[in-house]
């Protein structure tokens, strides 16, 4: 354990019988649990849209300032859009996000729940999107659609809602970090 209270990923790996075996374990169910939570549910939801609505159908959930809307997407998140390769692009992406989160995973300690969190649930959105990008070339069923009139939000998803968080929470978790680590040196150097 660091002196900060924080065990590192480092110090998860070392020998340490049970107790070892249950934090890699507790960091796998943290992770995979929260990325296949994301995953379940974006890919209901999406099933529920597109067997309930047309495409370009919209309903009023909460009066105009929140619909239903089923439209196809070809870009990425909130409507961004690369051109006709924007399929291949974001799929190219999405594979490596995904293997810089297992990266991030495997460095990752047991007892960093928010960061396990973050990464799961940015896992679980971009599996969601790319498992639409690969079934249909039309693109990523977004359905989620907030605004007044038509000064609207791009409509997005589950997955797309689970990755903005995710991306958030990642952030939040390496400033924190990063803050434990300048109040670590400060104390070293006014030790020394």
């Amino acid at each position: 354990m660091a002196p900060d209270g924080y065990s590192r990923a480092e110090e998860v790996g070392k020998p340490g019988g049970l107790a070892g075996a249950v934090s890699v374990r507790s960091r796998f169910i943290a992770f995979v649990g929260t990325a296949s939570a994301i995953l379940v549910l974006d890919l209901f939801t999406k099933f529920l849209v597109q067997h309930t609505l047309r495409p370009d159908e919209s309903i009023p959930v909460f009066g105009d300032f929140f619909r239903l809307t089923f439209i196809h997407n070809p870009g990425a998140a909130f409507g961004l859009h690369l051109g006709p390769y924007s399929r291949f692009i974001f799929l190219s992406l999405a594979f490596i996000a995904l293997g810089v989160l297992v990266v991030m995973y495997r460095h990752t300690a047991a007892g960093d729940r928010l960061r396990l969190f973050a990464i799961g649930a940015i896992a679980g959105g971009a599996l969601g999107n790319v498992i639409d990008r690969l079934r249909s070339a039309h693109g990523v069923v977004d359905f989620l659609d907030f605004g007044i009139g038509d000064l609207r939000w791009p409509v997005f998803n589950i997955a797309d809602t689970a990755v903005t968080i995710g991306a958030a929470l990642l952030l939040a978790s390496l400033w924190v970090e990063d803050q434990h680590r300048d109040r670590d040196k400060s104390r070293q150097s006014r030790g020394a």
